[in-house]
C-alpha cells in the first residue's frame, strides 16, 4: 500500500505508537488524516507538530462505545471512503481471572470490540469502492503471552484473530489486513507513572525482552503496509519465539512457567 492522497483513520493517536503512525504516515503526502482519542487535546497536539499539506480532522472520542467508533468512521468518510483504518486504541488490564468484572469488560470493549464497531461501519464504504485496508495494534502478547495479565493477554489473542479472520473473509474482496505485533514499546503503558501498574500487567518481564522508539516501529509499519504483509514484526525475534510455540506446545508453557519464576523471584 502506499500511502501518499490516502484518506486514513489512527485510533489512539494522541501519544504512543499512535502518534507515531500519524507522523510516519504524513510524510508520505496523505489526503486526509483523522485522528481519534479520547484525549481530544492530546491528539490536537500531535497535529500541530506536523507540516501542512493535507486535511487533519480531531475527534475526540471513547473509543470503547460503538457510538465512538462510528463517530470517528463517519468523519473520515466526509472526506471519501476510508483507505486505511488503523485500530490502535489499547489499554492495559493487569490480573488474572479473579481481575473484576468490569474490568474485563472495559478492555475487552477497547482492545477487541473497538475492532469490531470501527471495521463494521467502514467495511461497506472499502466494499463499495472495492479497496481498503485495516492495520490492527494487537501485541506480540497475542502470538504469545502476558506474564501477570491475563485479560490484556486474552483481548490481545482476540485482536489478532479478529484479524485474521478479516484478511480471510474479505481479502478476495480486495479488503488488505495487517496485524502489528510488537513487543516493548517506549509507551506509558510499558511505563507508567504507577509502578504497582506496571508490575500487575507484567511491564517488567516484556521490559526485559527489549525496547524500541514508537517512531522506530511506525517505520517498520510504513515498510509492512508498503508490502502489504499480514504479520508486522517490529521485534523480528518474536516469530522465532511463534515458531518454536507452535512447533512443540507443551515444551513452550512449561518454558513460559520458569521465566514467570524468575520474573516473580
Amino acid at each position: 500500500m502506499q500511502l501518499q492522497d490516502q484518506n486514513i483513520v489512527v485510533t489512539g493517536a494522541g501519544g504512543g505508537i499512535g502518534a507515531a503512525l500519524v507522523r510516519r504516515f504524513a510524510q508520505d503526502g496523505p489526503r486526509t488524516i483523522v485522528l481519534a482519542d479520547v484525549d481530544g487535546a492530546a491528539a490536537q497536539a500531535v497535529v500541530d507538530e506536523l507540516e501542512p499539506g493535507f486535511d487533519t480532522v480531531v475527534v475526540e472520542a471513547d473509543l470503547g462505545t460503538e457510538a465512538g467508533n462510528v463517530e470517528v468512521v463517519r468523519a473520515a468518510e466526509e472526506y471519501g471512503p476510508v483507505d486505511l483504518l488503523c485500530l490502535n486504541a489499547g489499554i492495559a488490564v493487569g490480573g488474572g481471572v479473579e481481575a473484576p468484572d468490569e474490568d474485563w469488560y472495559r478492555i475487552f470493549d477497547i482492545n477487541v470490540m473497538a475492532h469490531v464497531w470501527a471495521v463494521r461501519a467502514a467495511l461497506p464504504g472499502m466494499l463499495a469502492q472495492g479497496s481498503g485496508y485495516i492495520l490492527t495494534t494487537a501485541s506480540a502478547a497475542g502470538l504469545l503471552t502476558n506474564l501477570g495479565a491475563a485479560p490484556y493477554a486474552v483481548t490481545k489473542h482476540a485482536a489478532v484473530a479478529l484479524a485474521e479472520w478479516l484478511a480471510i473473509t474479505h481479502g478476495d474482496a480486495g479488503i488488505k489486513v495487517s496485524c502489528l505485533c510488537p513487543q516493548g514499546v517506549r509507551t506509558k503503558m510499558l511505563f507508567p507513572d504507577d509502578e504497582d501498574l506496571a508490575k500487575s500487567t507484567g511491564a517488567e518481564s516484556v521490559r526485559m525482552q527489549g525496547v524500541i522508539e514508537p517512531d522506530e516501529l511506525a517505520e517498520v509499519v510504513a515498510i509492512g503496509l508498503a508490502d502489504e504483509r499480514f504479520l508486522i514484526l517490529p521485534h523480528p525475534e518474536v516469530l522465532d519465539y511463534w515458531r518454536r510455540k507452535t512447533d512443540d506446545y507443551d515444551r513452550w508453557i512449561g518454558g513460559m512457567r520458569k521465566l514467570q519464576a524468575r520474573t516473580q523471584g
